[in-house]
């Protein structure tokens, strides 16, 4: 274990300047950190950001990147171009000892070096983590499940999808065929009906460009546990919603839970039970990893509790927000009520808590986070979508193009913004991409292959069993 080096009053009189550590660089971290590098004084604060990914992922659009409507590299943000201020540290944070102010981060060096993971002071903590998905223990799901929160897993279903057309074109085995052509999303919220409904758009659309693929040949199932989906956008949506999706042949299964999916074999609750090669889990997230693995005061869910001025309840110097956070909404007429775990929330909570942290340094007062939900937006495929905003309702057209308004209103940075747009607007001009780019899954396949000297050949069959006593 090794400090890692700071900066605190390097020239003779010179006051120490405030360390501020960011762990976490998602929704509350970019924008807590980017508010802060603009407000902060000459000398007053340093700000580092600890974070897995170089990268900020823009998550509303990942089923276009997976659809192909927009280019993976244009639905993250560089953290290094946005935060030059800022000393960016990309490694996993370990432990979290707030009594100490340390926190334990291992980077990507410290394997190579041998020294162990670095251990970084801090004054301020902010703690943005974010989460992850919430698996349940489903068999076989941890075999063939599919996850879809980041980009990697956006770009990897899409040449997944592809790849079984490919497979289903190829096969001579009707069984391989079904089960390649059948694909299977579970869960009923913003990720599992949106990814499901820009893949089934675009997956409709490649079939053209197969000589025995249809797209009635395909069969695609949503399966949700509620009895409705996208809750966010009302009752009234949520029907429409199932409705729309139904009428695309799409297979929405309510009130249904998965219960195994062993040898690629679904079992749903309702007694169905039909092969398949694809299975995307969307069934909700659960808090990081590192909260548990600190001394900061949490509910019953796990999440950080925190107070109306994103601090974390009871605890000094330390300040929270996001999916990690448990806020509460004291815009809600009922009392106990949290801000939910969303984007929305997440981008709003950045700006306050970066502006209390800084009336924090400076003595001021702390202002507390109120913010009215103002409705949401979901895309179900090209030229398709269900909206809930200032409450009116919205489907169809006008309400995909209001899906796209909003987000294009809302990624980070003008760079990003231009490069969407001018996407869009070629999509619009020219036909869909349907390429599959599997091989960027393993880079090295091909060289490993000629450096091997070739293909390998097959092992040879396992030789019989010798016969028993008595018997042959």
């Amino acid at each position: 274990m090794v400090k890692a080096a700071n900066s605190r009053g390097t020239a003779p009189g010179t006051p120490p300047r405030t360390r501020i550590l960011i762990v976490g660089g998602g929704y509350v971290g970019m924008y807590t950190a980017l508010r802060l590098q603009r407000k902060l004084r000459a000398g007053e604060a340093e700000v580092t950001v600890v974070t897995a990914e170089p990268y900020m992922t823009y998550q509303p659009f990942l089923p276009e990147a997976a659809a192909g409507a927009i280019s993976p590299r244009h639905v993250v943000v560089p953290l290094r171009r946005v935060l030059g201020k800022c000393r960016i540290v990309i490694g996993e944070a370990q432990r979290i000892d707030h009594s100490k102010r340390t926190v334990t981060v291992a980077t990507l060096a410290t394997a190579d070096e041998g020294t162990g993971p670095v251990e970084m002071e801090y004054d301020e903590l902010v703690l943005a983590p974010g989460s992850i998905s919430r698996t349940l223990p489903v068999p076989g799901l941890a075999d063939y499940g599919i996850g879809f929160k980041t980009v990697e897993e956006a770009i990897g279903l899409r040449n997944h999808v592809i790849e079984q057309m490919d497979i289903a074109s190829s096969t001579r085995d009707p069984a391989l065929r079904d089960a390649a052509l059948t694909f299977v999303f579970v869960g009923g919220g913003f990720a599992g009906v949106e990814a499901l409904g820009e893949l089934e758009d675009m997956a409709r659309y490649a079939a053209r460009y197969y000589h025995n693929i249809k797209p009635e040949d395909m069969k695609w199932v949503l399966v949700e546990a509620s009895d409705r989906i996208l809750p966010e956008v009302g009752p009234e949506m949520g029907v429409y919603t199932v409705r729309e999706l139904r009428r695309r042949n799409i297979d929405v299964r309510l009130e249904t839970r998965l219960e195994s999916c062993e040898d690629r074999v679904v079992v749903l609750s309702d007694g169905a039970r039909f092969p398949t090669r694809t299975i995307v889990w969307t069934a909700g997230v659960k808090p990081h990893p590192i909260l548990a693995a600190s001394d900061l005061p949490r509910n019953e869910r796990g999440r950080l509790a925190c107070t109306s001025f994103l601090t974390v309840e009871g605890v000094e110097h330390a300040w929270s927000a996001g999916d990690a956070a448990a806020v509460p909404d004291i815009t809600a007429a009922e009392k106990g009520v949290e801000c939910a775990p969303n984007a929305q929330h997440a981008v709003r909570q950045a700006k306050v808590l970066a502006d209390n942290l800084l009336a924090a340094l400076r003595g001021a007062v702390l202002t507390e986070y109120a913010h009215k939900y103002v409705g949401s937006v979901a895309s179900l495929g090209l030229h398709k979508g269900v909206a809930h905003i200032y409450g009116r309702k919205l489907k169809a057209y006008p309400a995909w193009f209001m899906h796209r308004a909003y987000h294009l209103s809302r990624v980070p940075s003008f760079n990003r913004k231009m490069r969407v747009l001018s996407e869009w607007t070629l999509s619009g001009l020219f036909k869909r991409e349907i390429v599959s780019l599997g091989s960027l899954e393993h880079p090295r396949a091909e060289f490993e292959l000629a450096a091997g000297g070739g293909p390998k050949a097959p092992p040879p069959p396992p030789a019989p069993n010798p016969p028993k006593n008595g018997q042959g």
